[in-house]
């Protein structure tokens, strides 16, 4: 099998534990893009165990204040494709930590929810 998160060269880990380690994302969307990976390969978020649910959300912290203390976002974007019919391309678990900042987007209200453009804009519908 060739998966891109089960073969990661060491150099590209930024931090690790038993269960998952944390990378900056190859193709970032915004400066400091993470991705905390389980070491198991398995597709969906829904398969991990406890405790390595655990240790993807001990690693997620780790990565949220590195981003902090070196490039002092706004805020954050957490996210995960899980299936092809959500956009998942990459099938191995991953969960992406998109750090966002003021004035990136002229308006970021939704967040997420634009992943289906027209149902995003809530606040303006009669």
């Amino acid at each position: 099998m060739n998966c891109v998160f089960c073969d990661l060269p060491a150099g590209r880990i930024l931090g690790q534990n038993e269960y998952a380690v944390w990378v900056r994302d190859g193709f970032p969307v915004s400066r400091g893009h993470s991705l905390v990976i389980p070491r198991r390969h398995l597709a969906s978020f829904f398969e991990t165990s406890g405790d390595e649910r655990t240790a993807l959300m001990t690693l997620l912290d780790t990565a949220r204040a590195a981003a902090i203390a070196e490039f002092q976002p706004a805020g954050f974007n957490i996210g995960v494709n899980d299936g092809v019919a959500a956009g998942q391309t990459v099938t191995h678990l991953h969960i992406h930590l998109i750090p966002r900042y003021a004035g990136d987007v002229p308006d970021p209200r939704g967040g997420v929810r634009w992943v289906l453009p027209e149902y995003a804009d809530y606040w303006t519908r009669s």
